[in-house]
């Protein structure tokens, strides 16, 4: 993506079933749960660079013992810092105690991060500060071990504040706001309400202080606890959390906004937010490796036993279609699927802009998550060039001599690396003009593969704010000299904010907002804009499920294609001599193309839940206003 992003956050979740003997025998380390941790993570590097954070859990220690571990880093590098301060912490102390190489009982009793649970996360920072304290799993302690409970997620909550106040009428004071800690505040309520009660019945019958721990532990059922915790929750979410004392869960939101894939066998349970992270990291095929259901939580008992509950009803699936065009990892074999066809379904589009002139056009994609659809575009343009190849063979007939036949049959269609990103340059300087300057240097080009006569088709995987592409891209295409330079967005239009956990708050970011605008300059018809405010303020103080997405009249009045006519005038600069035009990708192309993931409310604003609407009211309210603080 040219106009980079932050996405929300990856989760991994391990469940070792066996004693650590077994791994140390069958692998060569009690340490393999954190060696899988540390590729789980790593794998998912591409969800959040911002911090991480890893928690473990021991089973069977005796009381006095630490049982519980956990490192957060924030630092420019966090995954390998956090292992890097593990394994200084484990070689350590096998360094001062030498015959405890190969004694995994002392290790599980003395050694820190060796236990038997473990919870990783990846976090880009779209709520809060990105202090070390917002970095996940968060963690609430007591002296009850049913009571210490492990949060991390990958979310966003649209009603942060309600769910605050419920827990000051509960009778806490929490310690931040932030949606996370809000999160793990309501969970950690209800779990010790119902490990008080599991208390009272253990007394009535009959059991001491002591022996009423493992019937708690038995009988908790993480199932009510979840239930109650999630009544008021609207966002999407991925949460996992682990209680002291070894059971552990995942819960995914009803819509199943964020995703969820996990894998058993009777060695491990393995959770984590891509499906080929598990793959790969387990060696196990596509089919063994399962997606949760929205609404559903993967509760794992300490017992080992895992079972899946319905928490919440399950409402209309929609998954979020940004994953599948950019976030997530491409090797995923249906997510590489979906992108190749999104390339292959704008195809159409860039015929007619370039006169389905394909000898005189060179395609190429701007670096690096849009290559997949490059290679559908690839595939179509070979297709139409081969018809067209077949129809001058037939209309030749017998009078085409061999040598015309192997010129025609030798014809192909031009695909180049145009663009080609310099991953050292930074753009220090604070002064825009020198910086403007620099951001233009930011992609080296490829010279003498492009005539004048050519056009020049690029591919993105989406185009949020255009900035990069007016500063950088579309003025270093034009020194390679083409006739017309076709920037071309595999995704729709971007016109609404996200709210469930990428980092897309404010609605003025958008350059199809900016060029919405304009339009209604043009056509004198900007009084839209005081209309829609107006809507937005009358709905202030409303419940949530009685809000309308108003900001639709923006855009209501023009055609997509007139949008996308004025963002390439807006990116065409003085000083381009190319003629530029700019073509995005279908709602109905893409969801031809990700049939599964039908989430599409940044491009058409159909929010899966009630707060989506209240969030895109509000940051147009913030635009009107001048008011530059997120929507939430």
């Amino acid at each position: 993506m040219s106009d980079a992003i932050k996405h929300e956050c990856g989760i991994a979740l391990v469940r070792l079933k066996k004693p650590l003997q077994f791994y140390k025998d069958k692998y060569g380390s009690a340490f393999y749960g954190i060696n899988k941790m540390y590729l789980l993570m790593e794998k998912q590097h591409n969800r959040g660079q911002d911090g991480a954070g890893f928690a473990s859990v021991k089973f069977n220690v005796e009381p006095g013992t630490r049982y519980i571990s956990r490192v957060r880093s924030n630092q420019p590098q966090p995954i390998q810092d956090v292992f890097a301060q593990i394994n200084q912490r484990l070689n350590s102390v096998l360094e001062q105690n030498p015959d405890k190489k190969d004694d995994v009982a002392w290790q599980e009793e003395n050694m820190p991060y060796v236990g038997n649970l473990f919870l990783g996360h990846v976090r880009y920072g779209t709520f809060g500060k990105n202090s070390i304290e917002s970095v996940h799993p968060f963690l609430r302690q007591s002296n009850w071990k049913h009571k210490n409970l492990i949060v991390a997620g990958n979310f966003n909550m649209t009603n942060s504040n309600q769910i605050l106040e419920e827990l000051i009428e509960l009778g806490q004071h929490p310690k931040e706001f932030t949606d996370t800690v809000t999160v793990m505040e309501k969970i950690g309520h209800f779990l010790e309400d119902e490990v008080g009660k599991l208390y009272q019945e253990a007394k009535k019958k009959g059991f001491n202080k002591r022996d009423a721990s493992p019937y708690i532990e038995e009988n908790l059922k993480l199932k009510k606890v979840l239930r109650r915790s999630s009544r008021n929750w609207d966002g999407g979410y991925a949460m996992a959390g682990l209680v002291g004392h070894g059971d552990a869960f995942v819960l995914r939101d009803p819509n199943g906004i964020r995703p969820t894939y996990f894998y058993e066998d009777d060695e491990v349970v393995v959770v984590a937010s891509e499906r080929p992270v598990i793959q790969t990291v387990f060696n196990v095929k596509i089919e063994d490796v399962q997606e949760l259901e929205r609404g559903h939580a993967l509760i794992i008992k300490k017992s080992g036993v895992t079972s899946i509950k319905k928490i919440m009803e399950p409402r209309e699936k929609l998954s979020c279609s940004f994953e599948r065009i950019y976030f997530s990892r491409g090797s995923d074999a249906s997510i590489y699927k979906e992108r190749k066809d999104l390339g292959k379904i704008v195809f159409p589009k860039i015929l007619e802009s370039i006169n389905s002139d394909i000898s005189n056009t060179v395609f190429s994609f701007i670096p690096n998550t849009a290559e997949t659809s490059f290679y559908g575009m690839v595939e179509a343009a070979e297709d139409l060039l081969n018809q067209q190849k077949t129809a001058k063979i037939l209309a030749g007939g017998t009078k085409l001599s061999a040598q015309k036949v192997t010129e025609i049959l030798s014809e192909r269609p031009r695909f180049e690396k145009i663009a080609i990103k310099d991953a050292k340059l930074r753009t220090f300087i604070a002064d825009d003009s020198s910086r403007d300057d620099l951001v233009e240097h930011v992609y080296d080009i490829t010279y003498g593969v492009v005539k004048p006569t050519d056009n020049l088709v690029i591919i993105d995987d989406s185009i949020v704010r255009g900035t990069t592409l007016k500063k950088s891209i579309i003025r270093i295409l034009d020194r390679l000299k083409p006739k017309k330079i076709v920037v071309v967005s595999s995704a729709p239009q971007i016109r609404y904010p996200d709210c469930y956990g990428i980092d897309m708050a404010r609605i003025d970011d958008f350059i199809a907002f900016k060029a919405a605008l304009e339009l209604l300059k043009d056509t004198n018809q900007y009084h839209i804009v005081d209309d829609v405010y107006k809507k937005c303020k009358e709905q202030q103080g409303k419940v949530d499920t009685e809000i309308v997405n108003h900001v639709k009249d923006i855009y209501s009045p023009f055609k997509a294609e007139e949008i996308s006519a004025k963002i390439a005038e807006m990116l065409k600069t003085a000083d381009i001599k190319a003629e530029v035009e700019v073509i995005y990708q279908s709602i109905e192309g893409l969801h031809e193309a990700c049939p599964d993931n039908l989430g599409d409310w940044y491009f058409t604003g159909n929010y899966p839940t009630p707060g989506g609407r209240r969030v895109v009211n509000q940051a147009f309210i913030n635009f009107y206003e001048g008011n530059d603080k997120r929507a939430y």
